[in-house]
């Protein structure tokens, strides 16, 4: 578009400064890529041939003729360079003005989450004067502890034989055996999506809100990962910061530190771990100042301390099986998955004794040690992930289907199990990682490059 319109100028240009008519203009293309541009004007016809001192006069006419036009043409060169720069100079501002709208409007509205959220708490503050959150939590603990409980483990219900799938079927008969299922199991109302505040305190998980994304991956490291906040953060940490690893690699060790929301979505971490050793996959958690993860290619869980940046404990988790043993049904080395509720820590896996069911240990801290042990009738290849809410193991039975749903839920109080049908959207299709924060009540998830987050409601009591 630039360069007829400038073309068109110079002719213009020259028409003007000359006064002379029938003007031609023509351009050629030099050996060195340069472009050279001539314009020529015809002279009047002469009837004779003039005299020796005519023709010398008309020569010197024309020489001073011609050097005139090279002083216009380099001026109307210098005009047209200097019209290249205003123009390219005009688009790049206007560039840099949108892209300046875009951060603005995206910090805008995170200000306004920030404070809406604020007036949520402020509201809540108001209506329950004597209810915080932690004394909350801690009559949830309370209650919970007064539940029936058996000590040991519960024998493991005989299953039929189980074949280590490729990772192909396993995402094809994931897509196929969740329609039925939808229809089968008898649970909440799958109508019921009304927008509710997440409950105080433990209950059973009645609803799963629609996702909100707040950070999506930039390169192919970041397809499968984990995010997390630490629902009990130590000085010098808050509820606030967040954390995250890309799990796609042969050596993941990097743990990149956010220190709130804002500086996360913005992608500039405050801080970069190296861990001592790698990690596997995206069965991951922070709790206490301290990243809990699995050793590469163990069965090793490790403690890793972040003040000091150094392992505090490893231990062996005994009969676990790793490196796609029995991993949820989307793969990815997937054996065992860490988890945090009001509770405290646990631990998901399975072993051969277990034939692939799904085992869950509650699990001490600091030491690492196992506190105690459930067996479920829960096949771990047949969901998609899991996790825990006030001692409750909930399963997915899907991580591509968009309309997924929660279809078992596993109370360690009770040692029983149940069908649900709760709706949960995997808006990108490719959901491998699935977390709860206790303290916010929330669960957080990564789902194709991108990290989400999910309100929920628990039944009261």
């Amino acid at each position: 578009m630039l360069g007829p319109f400038l073309l068109t100028l110079a002719s213009s240009l020259l028409l003007q400064v000359r006064g002379q008519s029938s003007p031609s203009f023509s351009r050629s293309l030099r050996r060195d890529g340069r472009c050279i541009y001539s314009f020529s004007v015809a002279g009047p016809p002469e009837d004779a041939c003039s005299e020796p001192g005519e023709a010398l006069e008309a020569v010197r006419e024309l020489r001073s003729d011609r050097e005139s036009q090279r002083r216009e043409l380099a001026e109307l060169g210098d005009r047209l360079r200097l019209l290249e720069g205003w123009v390219a100079r005009s688009l790049g501002q206007h560039q840099e003005q949108e892209q300046g709208q875009d951060r603005g409007n995206n910090l805008h509205l995170l200000r306004r989450l920030q404070e809406l959220e604020q007036e949520n708490k402020q509201l809540r503050a108001a209506q329950c004067p004597h209810s915080g959150r932690g004394s909350q939590q801690g009559r949830g603990r309370e209650n919970l502890s007064n539940l029936p409980s058996r000590q040991g483990t519960q024998p493991a219900v005989r299953a039929s034989n189980w074949s280590f799938e490729n990772r192909g079927f396993q995402e094809l008969k994931s897509e196929i055996t969740e329609v039925p299922a939808s229809r089968l199991i008898q649970g909440n109302d799958p109508n019921d999506r009304a927008t509710a505040p997440h409950s105080s305190g433990c209950g059973m998980l009645e609803w799963v809100g629609d996702p909100v994304t707040f950070q999506k991956a930039d390169t192919i490291l970041g397809k499968y990962g984990v995010w997390m906040k630490d629902p009990e953060p130590v000085p010098l940490h808050t509820r606030d910061t967040i954390w995250r690893m890309n799990a796609v690699g042969t050596d993941v060790r990097l743990l990149y530190e956010y220190r709130d929301l804002d500086q996360f979505m913005k992608g500039h971490p405050s801080k970069v771990y190296m861990l001592p050793e790698p990690v596997e996959s995206t069965g991951s958690v922070i709790y206490r100042g301290c990243l809990y993860y699995q050793q590469r290619k163990s069965r090793t869980l490790l403690r890793y301390e972040m003040k000091t940046e150094t392992i505090l404990v490893q231990r062996d988790l005994p009969n676990a099986g790793f490196q796609g043993m029995y991993p949820y049904s989307w793969g990815g080395y997937t054996d065992i998955d860490f988890a945090v509720d009001e509770m405290g820590l646990w631990v998901t896996y399975s072993t051969s004794q277990a034939q692939g069911a799904i085992v869950i240990s509650k699990l001490n801290p600091k030491s690492l040690q196992t506190e105690q042990t459930w067996t479920t009738t829960i096949r771990r290849r047949s969901v998609a992930n899991s996790f825990m809410i006030c001692g409750i193991l909930y399963t997915l039975n899907s991580y591509s289907n968009r309309h997924a749903i929660i279809n078992f839920a596993y109370n360690t109080n009770t040692n029983s199990s149940k069908a649900m049908n709760i709706p949960f959207e995997n808006r990108y299709r490719y959901n491998c990682m699935t977390d709860y924060n206790p303290a916010e009540k929330k669960i957080l998830a990564w789902d194709n490059f991108n990290m989400v987050m999910y309100d929920i409601r628990l039944s009261k009591l």
